[in-house]
C-alpha cells in the first residue's frame, strides 16, 4: 500500500499514512509569511503534491544544503553566529512538487520551481509555529525517519485546518 504525507499548516503537523493508518505525526513549521502559492512569496503552498526528488541519502547529520547540493559544511552554532541571516537548510531534502496545473504547478505558482521542501533544520530552530521562507522545516532525526519511509512520487497533500474532528468509526 502506498504511503501518503498530510501536511496541517494550521496545526503545524506532518502525519505519515499508509492507507488509513497513521504511521507517525512530526511537529513542523511552516513559512512565517503564511499561506499562498505566488513566486517570491516566501508562503507555504497548499494542495496536492508529490516528492520529486530526495537529496541527502546517507550525509551526516546537520549536513548543509545550498541550491540542493552539500557545502561540505556541517552546521554548529558558531557557523550561525557568523551567518546569522543564512536560511538553513540542513540534514535532508525531499522537494516537492505540485500536481495541480494553474494552482501549484506551471507559471508563478510552480512549488517545484520555488524549491519548496521538507527539510532539516539546526536543533535551535523553533519547531510548532510558523517561521520558514515557505518550505516546511523537521528536527533533524525526524526529517532523517520521514526520509527512510518514504519514496520519490510520495503524494503529499499541504491543508489548513485548524481544529480536526477525529470519530470513531
Amino acid at each position: 500500500m502506498a504511503k501518503e504525507i498530510i501536511i496541517n499548516l494550521g496545526l503545524q503537523t506532518l502525519e505519515l499514512y499508509e492507507g488509513k493508518n497513521c504511521l507517525a505525526r512530526y511537529p513542523i513549521s511552516s513559512g512565517k509569511n503564511g499561506i499562498g502559492q505566488e513566486m517570491g512569496s516566501e508562503k507555504t503552498p497548499l494542495g496536492r503534491h508529490m516528492i520529486y526528488r530526495k537529496i541527502g541519502h546517507k550525509e551526516p547529520i546537520n549536513t548543509v544544503f545550498v541550491h540542493r547540493r552539500s557545502t561540505g559544511e556541517i552546521y554548529m552554532p558558531q557557523l550561525e553566529a557568523a551567518q546569522p541571516e543564512r536560511d538553513w537548510i540542513v540534514t535532508r531534502i525531499l522537494w516537492l512538487m505540485g500536481l495541480e496545473p494553474g494552482y501549484n504547478r506551471f507559471g508563478q505558482r510552480d512549488t517545484r520551481k520555488r524549491c519548496i521542501y521538507i527539510h532539516g533544520t539546526p536543533d535551535s530552530t523553533i519547531i510548532g509555529q510558523p517561521g520558514s521562507k515557505g518550505c516546511i522545516r523537521m528536527r533533524n532525526l525526524d526529517i532523517i525517519d520521514l526520509f527512510d519511509a518514504v519514496e520519490e512520487g510520495c503524494l503529499v497533500t499541504l491543508i489548513n485546518e485548524h481544529n480536526i474532528q477525529v470519530t470513531n468509526e
